[in-house]
Order: C-alpha cells, then structure tokens, then sequence
C-alpha cells in the first residue's frame, strides 16, 4: 500500500491553535497523496515504533483502499472545550451550536475549582437539555478520580460519561467500580476494555485508520464514541467515516475540532465545521487547498526533520 504513495513529498502542516491543547499552540503533521485522495500523519512527539505504524497506515487508507460504506449520511458531533476558562468555554460552546460538549479537565493548571467552573460554564451555555461528558485523559490518581468525578457531576448537573480517568485500564476498572457515571477507555487493547468500561473510545490514528477502528469496536463489544485525534478537516473526515460506518451510534462523535484551530488546509466548502450540530459523512477525504496549503506551510527545518523521521520509522514496521 505504501508504494503507492510518494511519502518522500508528504506536505508539512502548521496550523494555528487558538486555545493551546496539551500545550500545544500549532497544530503539526504530514499530509500524503493517494492514488485515491489525502490523509494526514500526525501522531504524538512521543509516540513509539507500533502507534507510529498504525498512524501511517490511517493516513494512507483513505488514498489507497478506501473507508468501510456508510450506514447514515449524518454524524452528530460534540464541540470540543480545551483547559481554558469559564467564559472562553462558554464561547466555544456558544460558536459550535452542538447539544454536546466534549469537556477537557484534569487540569493541572487551574486544579479541580478550574474543572468545575468550566463544567459549570458549559452547562450554563448548554442548558439543561445539552449533554456534558467529561475527558481527564489520563491525569487523576484512581482515588484523586473518584473525588473529582463527584464535584464535576455536580458542577455539571450530571455527565454523559467520564473519559480516560486514569492512564492504565486496571486503574479506570478500579474507578469505575466505584462511581455510578459510566466510564469510557481507549480501545487500543479491545479485549481489557471491555472488562475495565462501559465504553469505548475509537481513536482513527492511534487504531490504524476507519476499518481497522471498525473491526476494534466489534472486539470490544461495547458502546462506541469516536474522537478525533487528528488536526486538519482532512485528517477529521476519516473519523467521520468512521462514525458512519458504525452499525450503531449512541454517542455524538468528538469531531468538532476545527473551531480549535485558526484555519485549516481545506476550503470552507469542505471544511468540518458543525452545522446543526452535525456533519455530513462524504465518501472519501477532502483535498488541500492549493492557496492555504501554502499559507499553512510548516516552515521550521527542524521541526519538519522531526516529522519525517516519525514517518521513516513508520514506513520501518
């Protein structure tokens, strides 16, 4: 599969993020061309030799093999909030007109009074008709979990669910004994979350693109929600596909992260913004705009050397 795309001229990306994620200020990666249409590679700095893999062979799926056939035509989406305050929470709510919000706490910044105010903030915005779930990634301590997961349902007049309390899913099966919030896990070993969560979460780039995500939510046997881990509309949509394809849905989908970043390489026309609260699932990836690509461009040798020795390794498995 990889033959058939130039990775040698994958085009880096950099593109502004108006809230910092992870204390991330630019959102990075790769675009690659198929014979087929774009994906992107963007894994994490951090990421070792097997998630790198999988990372590539998400990128290249949508340009080479293609995405599994959809079983709905629309995906509703919930707006993502970063670690920010109360009042820029409430905008982002406000700007994506989604009825769910994907939450960010753990904070270690701000602590659990910053997690509860911006719940709160969210709710106030949502109403009390709008569903809150909350993701931790990974930061609390199992005991430092279950206190927390108490104060934000209250602060929250109650969660959709709580994602990724602890790191290891030993640690999210203790918690999850414990509280009465549903809890949801990456799915990147299908069999151990279905012991340690009620749900499970489907990451494209980290499960190895949509079909590979598909074939995961069927090991697990659980309820799916599917977030994006990826940046640009282009890398987006292969979540999109995803969540279309999935036989059931019950959960709005973690896609609406184009309100994160101050533009993106895909003109407004095919650009991820929700509308409705909702996106369209389309039959294979936006290409870049020429134009934006270009404005877009990530420039810094270093950083680009980075990105293409993530790719090398990818290309090693």
């Amino acid at each position: 599969m990889q033959t058939l795309i130039d990775l040698d001229n994958a085009r880096p990306f950099a593109v502004p993020v108006l809230d910092p994620v992870r204390g991330s200020t630019m959102a990075e990666g790769l675009l690659v061309e198929g014979p087929q249409g774009w994906g992107e590679f963007s894994p994490a700095q951090d990421a070792d030799a097997g998630q790198l893999g999988r990372w590539l062979t998400a990128a290249t799926e949508p340009g080479t093999i293609g995405w599994p056939d959809a079983v709905r035509g629309r995906v509703p989406v919930a707006v993502s909030v970063p670690a920010v305050g109360p009042v820029r929470a409430r905008e982002i709510v406000r700007a994506a007109g989604c009825r769910t919000a994907d939450v960010e706490v753990g904070d270690p910044v701000h602590g659990l009074a910053g997690d509860a105010a911006r719940v709160a903030a969210v709710r106030a915005e949502l109403g009390t008709s709008g569903l809150i779930r909350c993701d931790a990634r990974g930061r609390w301590e199992p005991a430092e979990a279950v206190n927390a997961i108490a104060a934000l349902e209250q602060a929250a007049g109650g969660v959709e669910f709580v994602a990724q309390p602890c790191r290891e899913l030993q640690q999210v099966a203790w918690v999850r004994a414990r509280v009465a919030v549903r809890i949801a896990a990456d799915a990147g070993d299908p069999h151990r979350v279905r012991e340690a969560a009620d749900i499970a979460v489907l990451r494209c780039g980290r499960l190895g693109g949509a079909r590979r995500a598909l074939r995961v939510a069927e090991l697990a046997g659980l309820p799916c929600v599917v977030v994006s881990d990826a940046w640009t509309g282009i890398g987006v949509a292969t979540g999109l596909a995803l969540a279309g394809a999935l036989p059931e849905l019950g959960y709005a989908a973690a896609l609406g992260t184009r309100l994160l970043l101050g533009g993106d390489v895909v003109g407004d026309g095919r650009s991820l913004v929700p509308v409705d609260g909702s996106l369209p699932v389309a039959p294979m990836p936006p290409g870049p705009d020429p134009g934006l690509l270009g404005r877009f461009a990530l420039t810094d040798a270093a950083r680009i050397e980075r990105l293409r020795q993530q790719l090398r390794a990818a290309t090693a498995q």
